[in-house]
């Protein structure tokens, strides 16, 4: 089929024509960056936290009384004493943050007690020598904490213990020759910190997109905060028990000693809950962007079926002419669809320039990343079938115009 007459065509229907270029160029400069979010979100749910999810929960415990650093350090010994004797109970430990929290303290790192500029960051982490066991994390290399080494830790106290343990990512980070185990970094003083253990993977608490570089850089210190604003006890249950625990736990704290407050709502979570909490908003934003581009490609299909149509009750006589002069259905056919592909692929050309263009932006002020060619190739290849879908029905209308047509008057 010949090009140029189709060309000529739609010289007499710029305006119908640019507006369906225009709105398949926005469209797939929106989709494709969309779908590059929403496959973004869609990973960043189901990151691993390296913790035993199935079987660990969370109590948020809150003090009721004024009680001294050293009263508030031996409840929570005695709490966790009384935890780890509960039925189906296989360990438990206390701790300033958790995996997924959303919060928690972070860390600069330095390699030098007078370096100005930081080495990388990381989250940290309070916890005793049951901390690696509770949680389920692996220690690849290196040793776990020894009873002696943990010590209470005020909240204003920016002391650094001398030991540590890191996770491989900020072990890596900081020895990328493989030699951390045993090697000693800065946080928060001038005095050094030895790592003395590697665990293999703990995700950080942020759940945040711009913490994703450091999703696992995080360090275990050897400490029990002991401040009166309260603790997060992680416990791990044994397989098939973690419900019947979470109802007895609360219990037994309480029993242990009533000046404290456990919300009946949100004060015990399984990690089931919290993973949900967490990735909440990602949930959320990926949701909102399939139905942003649901609605986009609705919206462009029903304009290309919408012009189409007015065209071909524009054209019926042309049409009629052209059946009489022996066009067969399917050159009517034809006729159509090529001449939507050549709308689309202008569109989709200059779409695809918007849709770079668009993420780049996206990465300079939103800190995004780079955007994959291929979600371009696709969003190129969905629309090009979206228009040829979209024209299919009208075009074929017009295909079933008689010849009589041509004969009559206008």
């Amino acid at each position: 089929m010949q090009i140029q007459p189709i060309v000529a065509a739609l010289r007499h229907h710029k305006a119908g024509t640019v507006l369906i270029a225009l709105q398949i160029a926005l469209t797939l400069a929106i989709v494709c960056n969309a779908l590059f979010i929403i496959h973004q979100r869609v990973a960043h749910l189901s990151e691993p936290t390296g913790v035993d999810e199935a079987n660990l929960f969370v109590i948020v415990n809150q003090w009721a009384d004024q009680s001294s650093g050293e009263q508030i350090d031996a409840q929570m010994q005695a709490d966790l004493a009384t935890l780890r004797r509960l039925p189906g109970v296989r360990d438990a430990t206390a701790s300033n943050a958790y995996p997924l929290l959303g919060g928690g303290w972070d860390d600069l790192i330095m390699m030098k007690p007078d370096q100005v500029q930081k080495t990388t960051d990381a989250s940290v982490y309070f916890g005793d020598q049951h901390f690696i066991d509770t949680l389920g994390v692996k220690l690849i290399a290196g040793r776990n904490f020894r009873a002696d080494e943990i010590a209470p830790m005020k909240p204003r106290d920016s002391s650094t213990p001398p030991v540590v343990i890191v996770t491989k990512a900020l072990a890596d980070k900081l020895y990328p020759d493989g030699s951390a185990l045993g090697k000693s970094f800065y946080a928060m003083s001038a005095t050094p910190t030895t790592i003395i253990g590697i665990v293999e993977r703990l995700q950080r608490s942020e759940v945040d997109t711009w913490s994703a570089p450091f999703a696992y850089q995080a360090l275990i210190w050897p400490r029990r905060l002991d401040g009166s604003f309260g603790t997060y006890y992680i416990v791990h249950a044994r397989p098939g028990e973690v419900a019947e625990v979470m109802h007895h736990a609360p219990k037994a704290l309480y029993a242990q000693d009533r000046m404290r407050i456990i919300d009946p709502k949100d004060g015990v979570l399984s990690f089931a809950e919290i993973r949900h909490r967490a990735y909440d908003s990602d949930r959320g934003t990926a949701i909102l962007m399939g139905i942003i581009c649901a609605v986009l490609l609705v919206i462009t299909g029903a304009g290309i079926i919408g012009l189409t149509s007015f065209w071909v009750g524009q054209r019926r006589k042309q049409i009629g002419i052209r059946r009489a002069l022996g066009a067969t259905r399917r050159d009517i056919l034809r006729y159509f669809q090529t001449e939507n592909l050549l709308i689309a692929g202008a569109g989709v050309v200059l779409g695809a320039i918007l849709a770079v263009g668009l993420n780049l932006w996206m990465m300079l002020q939103l800190a995004m990343d780079r955007m994959p060619l291929a979600y371009v190739l696709v969003g190129i290849i969905v629309l090009l079938l979206l228009g040829q879908g979209a024209v299919f029905a009208p075009a074929r209308r017009a295909s079933r115009v008689s010849p009589v047509e041509a004969t009559r008057s206008v």
